[in-house]
């Protein structure tokens, strides 16, 4: 068993996820931003031990240091899940300038952020693996123009992923992106194709197996590599 760091626990996929490691028996530090994001179910897990919560704002390096700072042990998995839809107007003749930046900051930035924060805690693992929630909406393969916003910042972790990948390939940390699929959550809405269960299901397979030589691909929630 492991240790997961999960950003964004406090909903949808990240709850998911923390929920289907702490069943298995893995150690999980999730973070928050606020008290708001911790449910009742967590009590269990908390009084444990097993569970632990640290309260950041991806956005915040401040409180990114802060957070790592409490933590005095390895983490195994790095688990960037963290992100926004952004804004209500996000079209290329119609665009909301502030809301866009606020995209990337949260979509792009905050993920380079927690794992610069969290880097001496992943040398720390015997086998260490950073893998970042992405979309292929972000995939420049499909020329589609909606939501351009969260598609530009999804495109844009996916090269930042892949150019750390290439950066610790030979401290032998591994760092991929995933597609989650469509999923029926908050952000995806109930008309998505997949339910949060069969997306966590599917990424905790792909990130008990994922190894070194597949380092700065891009994958689906079924461990399919797919384009960039």
């Amino acid at each position: 068993m492991g240790t997961y760091l999960v950003t964004g626990m406090g909903r949808g996929i990240g709850h998911e996820l923390a929920r289907v490691l702490l069943r298995r028996g893995d150690r999980v530090i999730g973070t928050v931003r606020d008290e708001a994001g911790i449910a009742p179910e967590w009590a269990a897990f908390l009084a444990s031990g097993q569970l632990r919560l640290v309260m950041l704002d991806v956005r915040d390096a401040a409180s990114i240091g802060k957070a790592a700072a409490q933590i005095d042990e390895p983490i195994d998995v790095l688990v960037n899940n963290a992100g926004i839809i952004g804004p209500h107007r996000q079209s290329t003749l119609d665009m909301d300038f502030e809301g866009f930046l606020e995209t990337l900051d949260v979509n792009t930035l905050g993920p380079l952020r927690i794992v610069q924060a969290f880097l001496p805690h992943l040398r720390r693992s015997k086998a260490p693996r950073i893998v970042t929630i992405s979309s292929r909406m972000g995939s420049l393969s499909h020329a589609k123009s909606d939501r351009i916003a969260y598609r530009a910042s999804k495109a844009a972790v996916n090269k930042v992923m892949q150019a750390l990948a290439t950066d610790l390939q030979g401290e032998g940390i591994v760092a991929i992106s995933v597609h989650p699929g469509w999923v029926r959550t908050d952000m995806g809405g109930s008309g998505a194709d997949i339910s949060v269960e069969e997306s966590a299901e599917g990424l905790i397979k792909l990130i008990d197996r994922v190894t070194l030589a597949e380092s700065g691909l891009f994958f689906d929630w079924t461990g399919t590599q797919i384009s960039f």
